[in-house]
Protein backbone atom coordinates (compact mmCIF):
# COMPACT_ATOMS: atom_id res chain seq x y z
CA UNK A 1 0.00 0.00 0.00
CA UNK A 2 0.99 3.58 -0.63
CA UNK A 3 0.74 6.48 1.30
CA UNK A 4 -0.44 9.71 0.77
CA UNK A 5 3.16 11.20 1.18
CA UNK A 6 5.33 9.30 -1.33
CA UNK A 7 2.73 10.36 -3.91
CA UNK A 8 4.04 13.92 -3.78
CA UNK A 9 7.70 12.99 -3.46
CA UNK A 10 7.63 10.31 -6.37
CA UNK A 11 6.06 13.14 -8.82
CA UNK A 12 8.77 15.66 -7.36
CA UNK A 13 11.43 13.13 -8.21
CA UNK A 14 9.81 12.09 -11.78
CA UNK A 15 9.58 15.71 -12.63
CA UNK A 16 13.43 16.62 -11.23
CA UNK A 17 14.64 13.61 -13.81
CA UNK A 18 12.43 15.19 -16.93
CA UNK A 19 14.19 18.78 -16.10
CA UNK A 20 17.62 17.71 -15.80
CA UNK A 21 17.06 15.31 -19.01
CA UNK A 22 16.00 18.55 -20.83
CA UNK A 23 18.75 20.93 -19.68
CA UNK A 24 21.40 18.62 -19.41
CA UNK A 25 24.38 20.62 -21.75
CA UNK A 26 26.26 18.12 -23.60
CA UNK A 27 30.18 18.11 -23.10
CA UNK A 28 32.49 19.22 -25.64
CA UNK A 29 33.03 15.09 -26.83
CA UNK A 30 29.56 15.17 -26.82
CA UNK A 31 29.00 18.13 -29.31
CA UNK A 32 31.80 16.99 -31.48
CA UNK A 33 30.55 13.31 -32.00
CA UNK A 34 29.61 12.76 -35.48
CA UNK A 35 26.23 10.98 -34.37
CA UNK A 36 24.91 14.16 -32.07
CA UNK A 37 26.09 17.75 -34.58
CA UNK A 38 23.84 18.45 -37.31
CA UNK A 39 24.45 21.68 -39.32
CA UNK A 40 21.37 22.93 -41.31
CA UNK A 41 22.25 24.66 -44.67
CA UNK A 42 22.69 27.94 -44.78
CA UNK A 43 19.61 30.09 -45.62
CA UNK A 44 19.75 34.13 -45.90
CA UNK A 45 16.91 36.38 -45.15
CA UNK A 46 15.56 35.81 -48.91
CA UNK A 47 13.94 32.16 -47.71
CA UNK A 48 12.31 33.57 -44.75
CA UNK A 49 8.35 33.19 -45.42
CA UNK A 50 5.91 35.63 -43.82
CA UNK A 51 2.89 35.83 -45.44
CA UNK A 52 2.34 39.74 -43.06
CA UNK A 53 4.44 41.69 -44.42
CA UNK A 54 4.43 44.65 -47.72
CA UNK A 55 6.18 42.54 -50.68
CA UNK A 56 10.05 43.34 -50.94
CA UNK A 57 11.87 43.80 -53.82
CA UNK A 58 12.25 40.09 -54.87
CA UNK A 59 9.09 39.35 -53.69
CA UNK A 60 7.62 41.19 -56.55
CA UNK A 61 9.93 40.59 -59.26
CA UNK A 62 9.62 37.20 -58.42
CA UNK A 63 5.57 37.10 -58.70
CA UNK A 64 6.25 38.96 -62.54
CA UNK A 65 6.30 36.94 -65.23
CA UNK A 66 7.90 40.05 -67.17
CA UNK A 67 11.13 39.66 -64.49
CA UNK A 68 11.80 35.94 -65.01
CA UNK A 69 14.95 36.31 -66.72
CA UNK A 70 16.12 39.37 -63.95
CA UNK A 71 15.16 36.56 -61.27
CA UNK A 72 16.92 33.43 -62.63
CA UNK A 73 19.73 36.10 -63.00
CA UNK A 74 19.73 37.16 -59.24
CA UNK A 75 19.31 33.68 -58.46
CA UNK A 76 22.55 32.21 -60.25
CA UNK A 77 24.58 35.36 -58.53
CA UNK A 78 23.22 34.17 -55.31
CA UNK A 79 22.61 37.99 -54.42
CA UNK A 80 18.79 37.26 -53.43
CA UNK A 81 19.87 38.18 -49.60
CA UNK A 82 20.55 41.54 -51.02
CA UNK A 83 17.09 42.85 -52.34
CA UNK A 84 15.46 41.78 -49.60
CA UNK A 85 17.51 43.70 -46.87
CA UNK A 86 15.41 46.39 -45.01
CA UNK A 87 17.23 48.97 -47.53
CA UNK A 88 16.08 51.78 -48.51
CA UNK A 89 17.21 50.57 -51.84
CA UNK A 90 15.85 51.66 -55.29
CA UNK A 91 15.95 48.76 -58.31
CA UNK A 92 15.95 49.86 -61.89
CA UNK A 93 14.66 46.42 -63.00
CA UNK A 94 14.85 45.23 -66.68
CA UNK A 95 11.91 43.53 -68.15
CA UNK A 96 12.58 40.05 -70.26
CA UNK A 97 12.86 41.80 -73.31
CA UNK A 98 15.62 44.42 -72.10
CA UNK A 99 17.90 40.79 -72.02
CA UNK A 100 16.68 39.82 -75.21
CA UNK A 101 17.94 43.11 -76.48
CA UNK A 102 21.82 42.35 -75.59
CA UNK A 103 23.77 40.39 -78.44
CA UNK A 104 22.86 36.76 -79.03
CA UNK A 105 24.29 34.22 -75.80
CA UNK A 106 25.25 37.10 -73.72
CA UNK A 107 22.72 36.38 -71.34
CA UNK A 108 23.54 32.76 -71.36
CA UNK A 109 27.41 33.52 -71.36
CA UNK A 110 26.53 35.23 -68.26
CA UNK A 111 24.76 32.63 -66.59
CA UNK A 112 27.67 30.53 -66.70
CA UNK A 113 29.04 29.70 -63.01
CA UNK A 114 32.73 30.78 -64.32
CA UNK A 115 30.90 34.32 -64.89
CA UNK A 116 29.36 34.99 -61.42
CA UNK A 117 31.92 37.83 -61.13
CA UNK A 118 30.10 39.39 -63.80
CA UNK A 119 26.81 38.84 -63.27
CA UNK A 120 26.64 39.99 -60.31
CA UNK A 121 28.24 43.34 -61.73
CA UNK A 122 25.95 43.69 -64.31
CA UNK A 123 22.91 43.27 -61.44
CA UNK A 124 24.44 45.52 -58.93
CA UNK A 125 24.77 48.19 -61.60
CA UNK A 126 21.04 47.96 -60.81
CA UNK A 127 20.75 48.87 -57.34
CA UNK A 128 20.98 51.99 -56.04
CA UNK A 129 21.60 52.10 -52.45
CA UNK A 130 18.82 54.84 -51.15
CA UNK A 131 15.19 55.70 -51.56
CA UNK A 132 14.40 56.92 -55.08
CA UNK A 133 10.79 57.38 -55.53
CA UNK A 134 9.78 58.74 -59.11
CA UNK A 135 9.77 62.25 -57.68
CA UNK A 136 13.57 62.11 -55.87
CA UNK A 137 14.68 61.37 -59.30
CA UNK A 138 12.66 64.31 -61.22
CA UNK A 139 14.46 66.96 -58.84
CA UNK A 140 17.67 64.82 -59.46
CA UNK A 141 17.07 65.18 -63.01
CA UNK A 142 16.58 69.39 -62.29
CA UNK A 143 20.00 69.50 -60.43
CA UNK A 144 22.00 67.52 -62.73
CA UNK A 145 22.73 64.78 -60.78
CA UNK A 146 23.99 61.40 -60.96
CA UNK A 147 22.83 58.30 -58.81
CA UNK A 148 25.54 56.58 -57.06
CA UNK A 149 24.99 52.61 -57.54
CA UNK A 150 25.70 50.08 -55.45
CA UNK A 151 28.28 48.73 -58.31
CA UNK A 152 29.82 51.88 -57.34
CA UNK A 153 29.28 53.98 -60.62
CA UNK A 154 27.35 56.60 -61.30
CA UNK A 155 24.10 56.89 -63.70
CA UNK A 156 22.63 60.05 -65.39
CA UNK A 157 19.25 61.26 -64.24
CA UNK A 158 17.60 62.82 -66.86
CA UNK A 159 14.21 64.09 -67.66
CA UNK A 160 12.74 64.95 -71.17
CA UNK A 161 8.90 65.02 -72.21
CA UNK A 162 8.04 64.04 -68.48
CA UNK A 163 10.20 61.07 -69.08
CA UNK A 164 12.79 60.27 -66.59
CA UNK A 165 15.70 57.94 -67.78
CA UNK A 166 18.37 56.93 -66.17
CA UNK A 167 21.69 55.81 -68.00
CA UNK A 168 19.82 57.04 -70.75
CA UNK A 169 16.85 54.16 -70.09
CA UNK A 170 14.03 55.50 -69.84
CA UNK A 171 11.46 54.37 -66.32
CA UNK A 172 8.54 52.80 -67.68
CA UNK A 173 6.71 52.33 -64.09
CA UNK A 174 7.53 52.59 -60.41
CA UNK A 175 6.21 50.08 -57.81
CA UNK A 176 6.76 50.80 -54.11
CA UNK A 177 8.03 47.84 -52.24
CA UNK A 178 8.48 47.46 -48.73
CA UNK A 179 12.16 48.08 -48.69
CA UNK A 180 12.52 50.66 -50.93
CA UNK A 181 11.28 51.13 -54.60
CA UNK A 182 11.10 49.06 -58.30
CA UNK A 183 11.70 51.46 -61.51
CA UNK A 184 10.78 49.03 -64.31
CA UNK A 185 13.21 49.76 -67.01
CA UNK A 186 13.82 48.11 -70.87
CA UNK A 187 17.36 48.08 -71.24
CA UNK A 188 20.15 46.26 -69.48
CA UNK A 189 22.13 48.84 -67.91
CA UNK A 190 25.49 47.59 -68.50
CA UNK A 191 28.39 49.06 -66.53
Amino acid sequence: MTSKRSIPVFAILVASVFVYGCTKQQTPQEASSPAVQVQAPAKGQSTVIDGESDANALQVAMSLDDFSTLVVAVQTAGIEDSLVNVGPLTVFAPVNAAFEKLPEGTVETLLKPENKGQLTTVLINHVAPSNYPIETLEKNAAKGRKLFMASGNYLDVESKDETISVGGTPILKSVKVSNGWIHVIDNVLVP
